[in-house]
């Protein structure tokens, strides 16, 4: 079956495809929401920026293909073939993948909010920056993974294999990793504060700058470990094995030791309060601030937001694409602004923020009637409920002759 066949189908109605036979099958672009792909062969087809939305898609065979900038959203199945995919930026949130084989498969920015790849075998993937909060990889293989600046916030990681993993500046807030084997994984500048780590293996992972505050660390196997300018404040480190460890400069500030005693910081003098450097600021609030004697928004936006806490100022980013470094999609706004999505993304994720932190956005376009275009795919990036404060203007011409770019300011 070829694409021009399926696509007719699904035009007439038909929604039912299984054990197609779609190998290198040309689907660019295509909607296909809701459709069934039991069983399918997709080897090496170009599904990029296909739409997916609760198809469900048991047991098919995606290996060597072309998902990037998919739509994925509640897409269901298992024993699905991900190996060797390119699934970069796609979007898989709340999809149900439990089992699925992504095996060297490159999902660098996808967004696997709530997804559930539990018992799914992730070994040697590339996820930097991907965001994968609320995420359930229970049981997942994942040794050997590339997570280096990846979004784990409160992931479900119980019995996963992590060992050999690249986790540098990852953000895994409260995230349970009781058990878990982290030896030799690089943690460097990693967020781990509030994790469950009781009883889990960090023998000889590199920890510098780690923020493991209020974590529990409880019985954690932390041999040989380099603790270098990390953040062990609250933190529980009652009978962890810490010999041959190395601290200095670590912060353990009412940490409980493993000894069961409190550590307690001497100061040797009166610290003034402009000493104070930025980077240990703990507050941040975000306060949404509505009233109804001003006009109500009639976006995905609020009439403002009140932030204190450290802020970034993320210039405006356009459609280029840093792998090429070259302008991208140039008579497509739709596909502009997703990929100025995620390069905001990405550059958030390098400050250890999302978009749930940014607080200010503007938008420049070049042509107004563009603006509910640009809208439709800017929605999708915040809830409604807390997004941030926003500006849309129109331009007379804006840098290599994009169609949009956008700034933001985020406080983290």
């Amino acid at each position: 079956m070829d694409a021009k066949e399926i696509l007719e189908k699904y035009k007439q109605g038909e929604r039912k495809f299984h054990s197609a036979k779609l190998s290198c099958v040309d689907l660019t672009n295509a909607n296909l929401r809701d459709i069934e792909l039991h069983s399918a062969d997709l080897t090496i087809a170009k599904l990029t920026g296909v739409i997916l939305i609760n198809a469900t898609i048991y047991g098919t065979n995606f290996s060597g293909s072309n998902l990037q900038n998919a739509n994925l959203v509640g897409v269901s199945g298992s024993s699905i073939n991900m190996s060797w995919v390119n699934i970069r930026w796609a979007n898989l949130r709340v999809a149900k993948l439990v089992g699925s084989d992504f095996s060297n498969a490159i999902l660098d920015g996808a967004d696997l909010r709530g997804a559930d790849l539990s018992s799914a075998n992730l070994s040697r993937i590339s996820w930097t920056n991907a965001n994968l909060t609320g995420a359930n990889l229970s049981n997942s293989n994942m040794a050997w993974v590339d997570l280096a600046v990846a979004d784990l916030t409160g992931a479900e990681l119980t019995g996963v294999k992590l060992q050999n993993t690249n986790l540098k500046k990852a953000r895994l807030k409260h995230s349970n990793l009781a058990k878990i084997n982290l030896s030799n994984c690089d943690l460097c500048n990693a967020n781990l504060s509030g994790a469950n780590l009781a009883e889990a293996n960090l023998r000889k992972a590199f920890l510098q700058g780690v923020n493991f505050e209020g974590a529990n660390l409880k019985g954690a196997d932390l041999i040989g470990v380099h603790l270098g300018n990390a953040n062990l404040k609250r933190a529980d480190l009652t009978d962890a094995k810490t010999y041959g460890w190395v601290i200095n400069g670590a912060d353990f500030t009412d940490a409980i030791m493993p000894d069961g005693e409190v550590y307690q910081l001497e100061l040797d003098r009166e610290v003034e309060p402009q000493e104070l450097s930025l980077g240990r600021l703990e507050l941040m609030s975000r306060k949404i601030i509505k009233t109804e004697q001003a006009p109500a928004p009639v976006g995905p936006y609020n009439q403002a937001i009140a932030a204190s806490g450290q802020l970034l100022f993320v210039s405006g980013q356009i459609a280029i694409d840093p792998r090429s470094n070259t302008i991208v999609y140039t008579d497509d706004v739709a596909k502009q602004t997703e990929q100025v999505m995620a390069n905001l993304k990405a550059v958030l994720a390098e400050a250890g923020a999302s978009f749930e932190d940014v607080v200010k956005t503007t938008i420049f376009l070049k042509d107004m009637n563009d603006f509910a275009t640009v809208n439709q795919v800017y929605s999708g990036y915040f809830d409604p409920e807390n997004a941030p404060a926003r500006a849309c203007v129109e331009v007379s011409r804006l840098p290599k002759d994009v169609l949009v770019e956008i700034d933001c300011i985020a406080v983290v």
